[in-house]
């Protein structure tokens, strides 16, 4: 929808580039990476083309930018549940593994975007090196808190062992999130992270379902 607003607007740089970068993101969602033109982007932002070209040197430039938000920001709310004070090292996997298989994390509108955005990922070398840095992103993050879970059971994992473990428990919560997406209908209320909490639990020996929310 079009607005009366004047075309440019005097704020804050970042919250300028970010506005632009939601826009692309929802014209991606709904027409693909090729149908989210320069044109189409400054429409749904309400701005020029020529605002874009100050803060992007290419339409190129705006897709990476976009896809680098999105993924960081399901990596951030599968990171951001409100987890108690002082909660287990235990609690704080299941809460990342939960979180990272219920909304708004598993949504029909994140894997549409995940899925358009492949082909330029196979393509464009700086969409490639966006896409490793942000897997490994998550999966560090997981191989942390598995690291603390482990340690905290008394069991010792090496390096090599640990890494292992991050990449099977990421590959099941990625598999269950694409599912979760893609055929939203198909699944119960809470059966995804339950799923994943038991699988993941499975693979490293450690049993997550119990925690729920509790230290």
């Amino acid at each position: 929808m079009m607005h009366s607003s004047p075309k440019f607007r005097r704020e804050p740089a970042e919250q300028r580039k970010e506005a632009l970068i939601l826009a692309a993101l929802a014209l991606i969602a709904e027409r693909g990476v090729r149908g989210a033109t320069v044109r189409a982007i400054a429409e749904r932002a309400d701005v020029t083309q020529g605002l874009i070209r100050h803060y992007f040197t290419s339409k190129e430039d705006l897709i990476s930018a976009a896809y680098e938000f999105h993924m960081s920001h399901m990596t951030d709310l599968t990171s951001s549940p409100d987890v108690p004070e002082g909660a287990s090292a235990r609690t704080q996997l299941a809460n990342f593994v939960a979180a990272g298989l219920n909304p708004p994390v598993v949504d029909p509108a994140s894997v549409s975007l995940w899925a358009s955005f492949l082909n330029k990922v196979r393509e464009d070398a700086r969409m490639q090196q966006i896409h490793e840095q942000t897997y490994h992103d998550f999966r560090d993050r997981l191989e942390g808190l598995i690291a603390n879970a482990l340690a905290e059971a008394g069991v010792t994992a090496t390096p090599p062992r640990l890494r292992h473990l991050a990449i099977a428990c990421n590959a099941v919560i990625d598999g269950l999130w694409m599912e979760g997406g893609a055929l939203p209908n198909a699944f119960e209320a809470g059966e995804l992270p339950e799923i994943g909490l038991q699988s993941v639990g499975a693979i490293i020996g450690i049993d997550l379902q119990k925690t729920g929310s509790q230290s």
